[in-house]
């Protein structure tokens, strides 16, 4: 984001999206805000308890063991609160500033921006500048002023969407059996009627198949298919192991060998290979 402290916050979006453009190495999620209900989630225990002084809503704060703490509390992006109107044009903007697609990742930072399944709800908004004025219309005057969001005529094709939602997320996790219909990778395929209004389209997938098997059929789990977790073993110094019980038995409720999850705990796992 842009602007002074005191003064009227605006997008910061273009400075962001020219490092990226400039940096090939640079990979980045949006974390688009949905105007709406949303739940913030984390480890900012300050923050959280910020959010429930400014907003009023319950707070729910705690500490895992000697690690971390997790925050909760309910949210409600506004359309007329200029802060979110900024958030929400501040992600647009990024979608639409950055050039390649393979770098920028559709998310909502669930459930944090927004819950996961208004990801047809964006795509609408990137792929029909016409739908993105509209919205751009109805939010605050005060977040409208001076953003370069309305002077952005780019739509994305299907073929960018296809990127930032499955491709890119798999090459950048190095994921080499996703995101792509080659020789060798799994069989993860949805397949959609095409439908003028994308939102609609993308919200009621006409089949979705799992490792090859049809889960879904005209927007109805017909079939459960469990999923996998992916995991990395990394090479790592042995000798911190020795430092690592000594913390345990000073901080933890539970002891060193307990903290790893059992492989029995894992009945569909794969290793993803470190590069």
């Amino acid at each position: 984001y842009g602007g002074k402290p005191g003064k009227r916050l605006r997008s910061g979006a273009a400075e962001v999206a020219r490092a990226v453009n400039e940096h090939p190495n640079i990979t980045i999620d949006v974390g688009q805000i949905i105007f709406g209900p949303a739940t913030t989630m984390t480890s900012d225990g300050p923050l959280q308890y910020r959010l429930h002084q400014l907003t009023g809503n319950k707070w729910l704060n705690d500490d895992v063991e000697g690690e971390t703490g997790g925050g909760v509390v309910p949210m409600q992006y506004k359309r007329n609160n200029p802060f979110n109107a900024v958030q929400w044009l501040t992600g647009m903007e990024l979608f639409l500033l950055i050039d390649d697609p393979w770098r920028v990742f559709l998310t909502t930072d669930h459930p944090n921006a927004g819950p996961f399944f208004y990801y047809p709800q964006v795509i609408k908004l990137l792929m029909d500048r016409d739908y993105r004025a509209e919205m751009l219309a109805g939010i605050h005057h005060r977040a409208r002023k001076g953003a370069l969001l309305a002077e952005l005529d780019r739509e994305y094709s299907l073929y960018e969407i296809a990127i930032i939602t499955r491709a890119g997320t798999a090459r950048a996790l190095g994921l080499q059996n996703k995101g792509h219909l080659g020789v060798g990778a799994d069989a993860d395929v949805t397949i959609y009627a095409k439908l003028d209004d994308k939102e609609e389209m993308f919200a009621r997938p006409r089949y979705v198949l799992k490792d090859g098997e049809v889960v879904v059929r005209d927007g109805r789990l017909v079939h459960e298919r469990p999923g996998r977790t992916l995991y990395v073993t990394p090479p790592y110094d042995a000798g911190i192991e020795a430092d690592l019980r000594t913390h345990f038995e000073e901080c933890y409720t539970i002891s060193f060998d307990n903290y790893p999850v059992a492989a029995e705990y894992l009945p569909h796992c794969e290793v993803v290979p470190c590069a």
